[in-house]
């Protein structure tokens, strides 16, 4: 597996994996991304941990309100491992996790 954060307020949008653009019809399934329960404060701002499958290389996002963001879009080419995940998490300003649809500072 392999990790992204991702800002509150953002989706995932096209998704590239080692064939390039992720062909649903060539795979015949969407690619496994999934948010976790886990996510960090930085700078005021929530960024949820996502999940991907080893396929995926590379992942753009996008606001869901792109007429209230100065970015349209962003690529993600470099995701991250467990071990960067948890040293991620040790360094952050605050850690949090979802408890009956809100999170919850930890």
């Amino acid at each position: 597996m392999k990790y992204f954060f991702l800002s509150d307020g953002w989706i995932v949008g096209r998704v590239w994996g080692l064939d390039g653009l992720w062909q649903f019809a060539a795979w015949r399934r969407a690619p496994q991304i999934e948010r976790m329960n886990i996510c960090l404060v930085e700078k005021n701002e929530i960024l949820w941990l996502y999940s991907v499958e080893n396929a995926v290389l590379t992942v753009e996002v996008k606001p869901t309100q792109p007429a209230n963001q100065n970015i349209g879009q962003v690529i993600i080419k470099r995701l991250i491992t467990a071990e960067q995940v948890l040293e991620r998490l040790g360094n952050a300003e605050t850690s949090c996790a979802m408890q009956n649809s809100q999170a919850v500072l930890v």
